[in-house]
């Protein structure tokens, strides 16, 4: 699991959607699906039900959701006492 996967995972989830997150992210879709997929390939578990018209976490991906902020939070604020 890396950084970056949690920051596209993370975007995905307050913005509701694939789509929205990769606008958000200047991504393509793919890129961010192909992360995601990544993330649950590596877990072996489902994050999101996803299809067209609709977006949702399951219980693994609102746990995953939770740790990710706080870890993402952590490592900016690392990063920010490294810079001084």
């Amino acid at each position: 699991m890396e950084l970056e996967q949690l920051r596209i995972f993370t975007a995905l989830c307050e913005a509701g959607g694939f789509s929205a997150a990769a606008r958000r992210l200047y991504k393509s879709h793919s890129s961010v699906s192909r992360a995601v997929s990544a993330l649950e390939r590596e877990l072996g578990v489902t994050l999101c039900e996803r299809d067209r018209t609709r977006f949702a976490l399951t219980a693994a991906g609102e746990r995953l959701y939770a740790g990710a902020l706080e870890l993402l939070k952590e490592a900016d604020e690392l990063e920010e006492r490294v810079k001084g």
